[in-house]
């Protein structure tokens, strides 16, 4: 079996509640993007002339990670991470405080999180290993792919 097939697998246990499933359609996605908001809402000690900030240095090794796993992964994560810097661009643009923002969504999904685990029986994986912090949206994005017929 492929690590990332294990992966997803054990990821899986923990996840077989409907409603759990449903919760972290939503969740999943949203605290990535929220987890990027809070990064790039801190201010960088370096290349800030450039644009760059912690957010678009800390995507590069957590896309290398993915692209590890699956090359269609990574890709498909590439392009949620770039949708999620666009994202920011339009909170920037309706004057919406970035990190305020990121931080309600943060917040508010991991509680939606833990209820959904509350309503499974079972603890969230990252309790068991930090790694499944990233698989969770690995896991969700090989959901998509699957759909459209995409093997990861």
């Amino acid at each position: 079996m492929r690590h990332i097939e294990s992966l997803l697998e054990e990821y899986g246990e923990s996840h077989r509640n409907r409603v759990n499933v449903y919760i972290h359609a939503l969740a999943v996605p949203a605290i990535y993007f929220s987890a990027i908001t809070l990064l790039w809402s801190i201010p960088p000690l370096f290349l800030a002339d450039f644009g760059v900030t912690w957010a678009h240095v800390l995507a590069l090794p957590v896309l290398y990670y993915y692209f590890k796993l699956s090359g269609p992964i990574g890709a498909a994560m590439t392009l949620v991470t770039i949708g999620c810097f666009a994202f920011i661009n339009l909170l920037i643009a309706y004057g919406i405080s970035v990190w305020q923002f990121g931080l309600a969504v943060f917040v508010l999904m991991w509680i939606l999180q833990f209820l959904g685990h509350h309503i499974e029986g079972r603890k969230p994986s990252f309790l068991k290993d930090i790694e499944f912090l990233l698989v969770g949206p690995a896991w969700w994005c090989c959901h998509w792919l699957r759909r459209f017929q995409i093997n990861y």
